[in-house]
């Protein structure tokens, strides 16, 4: 059935992906869940006095959407990770801005903008029942759109501007088109909230060449390279002495310092083993000078994150475990990012995500861990960003595991303050003039009666999700 905008949670559980794995339907627990976050929501604004749909839109609809979350949970007996709000933020704006809203510094450091011929970013009074990539759905999008997910609906501050694995012939977001998203943010004052990647596969034909052109020309901040990806379903490792150490290489010459890396969430069995974290370690060592951000922290959708087991081999595990093997200590040159993971896993699997959070936090080290979402794929990240600033490890698992508790200090570190040093940000010149520009402005004016529609835009289904395969030159196996 589709759903009507009074209908549609602020806190987003559904089958959306983000174009790199196939959509994962939602449980009958699932389905339970937003049926009694409805219901809740329901109840509360009739307390309220308010219609549902505006009652929806306010910090107490996302806080009674959570709260029924933990409840839905909790009778599952999933405890270790929950949402510290109070009963009365349902209805009380006050507890609700308390418990749900902030001002951190928030740089994402995996978004997505998507042009015409793939793009999601609806704009809110298009019909949702269009073909997924038809004609009519295309004629909905827009950059105001993603402007307005980003930067008015959410509290986001900065974003990196990354990549979906691709040929350059199938390329869905090139790099011009990417320059030419973060200058039309430039016009807006906002060139200090875009930052670019360059994708680039050292095992693909014509990826190593254009490294010059991407960092002389388009002074990318981090190259972004998918180790799973390449020719016949052939990947690498960044170890390879033929392709993966002559890319790191050549990056540290350009003054590159930033390799972001796609691991975890596995494209298929094909060349399963690059897609794993092994190499991390290895290189981290071998290049003390050069940072490696583990994109997704090799998390495997679908699979439970427990506490951290040697034997596993895959998942998290297999990042904790390269660094273990290679000496790589906490909080030093491997950074874990945490875009489509903390997505799927806070509100499908809050247990899972404690321990995900805790074990990175623990052994990547607190002022290592990245804030990324991987919007707009999702729509809007601000429902990511308000359950993460209300997540809470269970004292349990605190004690029997080492790990840290979650408090605003370290969420902030998470949200922003992390990232400013691989990518040498100034955090005060940022938030001085983002107080100030054209989106700052218009975020304060828009925010007086704000309009949030809580669409996502990737696949939601196995047949969309192949016809985005289909257009990137994509397969699974």
């Amino acid at each position: 059935m589709t759903k009507t905008p009074d209908t549609r949670l602020p806190i987003k559980l559904d089958s959306t992906c983000n174009g790199e794995f196939e959509p994962v339907p939602l449980n009958a627990h699932e389905r339970a869940m937003n049926r009694l976050a409805l219901e809740q929501a329901d109840a509360a604004a009739r307390k309220t006095g308010q219609p549902r749909r505006q009652f929806l839109q306010s910090s107490c609809g996302a806080a009674a959407t959570l709260l029924a979350f933990n409840e839905a949970n909790a009778w599952r007996g999933s405890t270790a990770g929950s949402y510290a709000i109070p009963t009365e933020a349902a209805h009380d704006p006050a507890a609700a801005a308390e418990a749900l809203e902030g001002r951190e510094f928030i740089f994402d450091v995996q978004g997505h903008y998507l042009p015409p011929n793939l793009a999601r970013t609806l704009k809110p009074q298009c019909k949702e029942d269009f073909e997924f990539l038809s004609s009519e759905y295309m004629r909905c999008l827009g950059a105001d759109s993603f402007i307005k997910d980003v930067f008015l609906d959410s509290d986001t501050d900065m974003m990196a501007l990354s990549f979906v694995p691709s040929t350059h012939a199938d390329e869905p977001l090139s790099i011009e088109e990417a320059h030419a998203t973060a200058e039309m943010v430039e016009r807006l004052e906002g060139d200090h909230r875009l930052l670019l990647h360059g994708r680039c596969n050292p095992n693909q034909p014509g990826d190593f060449d254009l490294m010059d052109e991407l960092a002389e020309r388009w002074n990318v901040s981090a190259f972004k390279c998918y180790t799973q990806y390449g020719p016949d379903g052939k990947g690498f490792f960044l170890s390879d002495e033929n392709t993966g150490r002559p890319f790191i290489e050549k990056a540290r010459k350009l003054g590159v310092r930033n390799i972001a890396i796609h691991k975890g969430i596995p494209f298929g069995r094909d060349s399963y083993e690059h897609s794993l974290c092994t190499d991390i370690g290895v290189v981290a060592r071998d290049y003390p000078d050069m940072n490696f951000l583990v994109y997704h922290s090799g998390y495997i959708i679908g699979e439970p994150e427990r506490a951290y087991d040697p034997d596993r081999g895959e998942g998290i595990d297999a990042l904790v475990q390269s660094v273990l093997d290679n000496e790589v200590a906490p909080n030093s040159n491997v950074y874990a990012e945490l875009g489509s993971t903390w997505r799927f896993l806070f509100t499908r699997d809050p247990d899972s995500a404690a321990h995900a959070v805790g074990k990175l936090l623990k052994y990547v080290g607190e002022d290592n861990v990245l804030w990324g979402t991987d919007s707009v794929w999702y729509g809007s990240p601000q429902d990511q960003i308000q359950a993460f600033r209300a997540f809470e490890i269970s004292e349990e698992l605190q004690e029997r595991h080492g790990y840290p508790a979650l408090t605003p200090a370290l969420r902030a570190k998470v949200f922003g303050l992390n990232a400013i040093v691989p990518y040498a940000i100034a955090v005060e010149e940022v938030l001085r003039r983002a107080d100030t520009d054209t989106i700052g402005r218009s975020r304060q004016v828009y925010r007086e009666q704000p309009d949030p529609h809580f669409q996502t835009y990737g696949p939601k289904t196995r047949r969309e999700f192949l016809n985005l395969l289909k257009l990137t030159g994509g397969r699974i196996t």
